[in-house]
């Protein structure tokens, strides 16, 4: 799959600024684009956006 070339790429703010545990999304109109900033040119995750809302909401009241 193609990058879309004015994707932009956000850091977690759960992500350290000195740790090597990264994770990076990218947000576009209708989907969600996941990746770990140690492999920028690696693998991608990509989810709907209501996916992606579903999954903050559940993250959001997971205690652990």
């Amino acid at each position: 799959m193609r990058e879309p070339t004015a994707m932009k790429w956000f850091k977690s703010s759960y992500s350290g600024n000195d740790g090597p545990e990264c994770v990076e999304v990218a947000l576009t109109p209708a989907t969600i684009h996941i990746r770990d900033s140690k492999y920028g040119d690696g693998a991608r995750l990509f989810v709907p956006a209501t996916t992606w809302t579903e999954f903050l909401h559940f993250a959001a009241h997971r205690r652990v």
